[in-house]
């Protein structure tokens, strides 16, 4: 059975910085994604990355705040949240496909959580002004 293990989250101050991380076991999925859930409002997709070859999808209006990187060596994804608002307060779920290394999984990943077969547990994020 996949795992998926977040961890990083973190009260803050607006401004400030977090870099959160998922392991997967036993094995990395091939898309493996970011997503978020606030209080009161609907889970958002935040980043995808296509594990084998790096390529990355993120969210338009978490341009230039906010990246998704990996270390296949480690099973991990990472999520870089810069500059942080308050508006970013929410739970952040690692999520990823049911495709593994040496499967013949997608060539590209969409951030569409109907595609995601995986989630963690969810790490909380609260960021305060």
């Amino acid at each position: 059975q996949v795992q998926l293990v977040e961890s990083g989250g973190d009260s803050v101050q607006a401004g400030g910085s977090l870099r959160l991380s998922c392991i997967a076991s036993p094995d990395r999925r091939n898309c493996m994604a970011w997503f978020r859930q606030a209080p009161g409002k609907k889970r958002e997709g935040v980043a995808v990355i296509h594990t084998p070859d790096g390529r990355t999808t993120l969210a338009s209006s978490l341009w230039g705040r906010f990246s998704i990187s990996h270390d296949n060596a480690k099973n991990t994804i990472y999520l870089q949240v810069n500059t942080l608002q308050p508006e970013d307060t929410a739970s952040y779920y690692c999520a990823g496909d049911a495709f593994g290394p040496g499967d013949y999984g997608p060539v590209e990943c969409i951030l569409n959580q109907d595609l995601i077969d995986f989630w963690g547990q969810g790490t909380q994020v609260t960021v305060s002004s």
